[in-house]
């Protein structure tokens, strides 16, 4: 292939050469590029991980589950102090529209104990209702049921870590666990979702028994009618804003409160908190993207300032080969395509970077980075353009030197 008058190979021969002989500062000339293309690939892996993360956790919670939590510096405040209960679980269900299920929820932590193994976990009293909110899928026994509530009976369902910590490859059901120094039959095991849910807490690190059961077995009545969290799944999430005023309402009448006065619990949307973890992820990649961006500039100008550079430094070797036929577009390409080879070069260093930078950072963030063919591609068509845009003014400006004032240069 021949551009002018001089064969493209030879081109390139040349520029290999030039670049070689000055490879410390071909190096620090290209490591803003380096630097941007590392930062787009690695801001977009990172950003595409975190909200892969985000979406299973909403498919696995349910993007129409809320939680309610009774808000105890209102509580401390009040001059009539009430605490959430069973009855305003009971009333929800029973008093408004547009939901699947209600479950009210206690949970503490306690020591299991099978033969001689035993776990540190969570152990939460609830009803039957608690697999059907949680979308929790039982893969070997049953579900809790309305008699074991009733009857406060000392039975289970192990979580997925729990059943691997206390039987290993043993068969859960049927075997007695103890909780409390009280045994408990184990009727189910739920199937593993594999998620931190909020506050990196393991999903399936826990034991489900009845809520009377725990009330009346192990707290001995000692906090009769009162829940931790009341958990609400609706019916789609475009039920869950009017289902959340309908709560707060209830809420509201039953526990007396005035209306100047704060409500006493807090209604948790779990599509809301996770799209407010959505954007601190946007923000975080807008801002190594910015990153990337200036890092690109900068290493543009870095190439543009180092061809300015070699041009002065060259311009005998200009001089030279348009005295032996060699026309202004072949200075031309000679130039800008050693300003091309700098930039591919840095653009191919930025995509190892890029991507160890990604993998260093899932670790940090707890998510797998997801690599995209685009984001990859883009970054080295970014950085081939920065080496077109700042490497055509030097090389144009080598191209209108003087033969014969080139030659007299020193």
């Amino acid at each position: 292939m021949i551009f002018g008058n001089i064969p493209f190979l030879e081109i390139l021969k040349v520029a290999i050469k030039s670049l070689a002989a000055n490879r410390t500062r071909s190096f620090l000339t290209i490591l803003g590029i380096i630097i941007g293309v590392g930062a787009v690939i690695a801001a977009s892996a990172a950003g595409r991980g975190a909200n892969k993360v985000i979406d299973d956790q909403i498919a696995a919670l349910g993007s129409n589950f809320m939680h309610i939590r009774s808000d105890r510096a209102a509580i401390a405040s009040s001059p009539s102090p009430r605490f959430l209960t069973t009855s305003d679980a009971e009333a929800i269900a029973r008093e408004c529209s547009g939901l699947e299920a209600v479950a009210p929820t206690i949970d503490f932590s306690e020591k299991v104990i099978y033969g001689n193994s035993n776990w540190s976990t969570r152990v939460t009293g609830s009803t039957e209702s608690f697999a059907v909110v949680g979308d929790w899928r039982i893969v070997d026994g049953r579900n809790l049921s309305q008699a074991d509530d009733k009857g406060a009976a000392k039975v289970c369902i192990l979580g997925r870590t729990v059943a691997q910590k206390l039987f290993d490859e043993e068969e859960p059901v049927g075997k007695i666990v103890r909780v409390h120094a009280i045994p408990f039959t184990v009727v189910g095991v739920f199937d593993a979702k594999g998620l931190p849910s909020f506050g990196d807490m393991n999903h399936d690190d826990f034991i489900l028994v009845p809520i009377e059961t725990l009330r009346k077995r192990i707290f001995r009545n000692s906090y009769s009618g009162w829940v931790s969290v009341i958990m609400v799944k609706g019916i789609s999430m475009k039920a869950l804003s009017y289902l959340e005023i309908q709560i707060t309402d209830l809420l509201r009448e039953r526990h007396g409160i005035k209306q100047d006065q704060r409500d006493d619990f807090h209604i948790y949307n779990v599509s809301q908190m996770l799209e407010t973890r959505r954007k601190a992820t946007r923000t975080m990649s807008l801002l190594l993207g910015s990153i990337a961006v200036i890092s690109l500039l900068v290493g543009g100008i870095g190439i543009m300032n180092i061809m300015l550079v070699s041009v002065t430094e060259r311009t005998k070797e200009i001089g030279i080969r348009m005295a032996v036929g060699a026309k202004p577009k072949d200075i031309r390409i000679q130039f800008l395509t050693e300003a091309v080879i700098l930039s591919l070069i840095g653009g191919m260093l930025g995509i190892l970077l890029g991507i160890g930078a990604s993998i260093a950072l899932a670790r940090v963030l707890q998510s797998p980075p997801v690599f995209s063919a685009d984001s990859i591609v883009l970054a080295f068509f970014f950085s081939t353009s920065v080496g077109i845009v700042f490497g055509f003014y030097p090389a144009w400006r080598a191209s209108l030197l003087n033969p014969i004032d080139a030659l007299k240069h020193d």
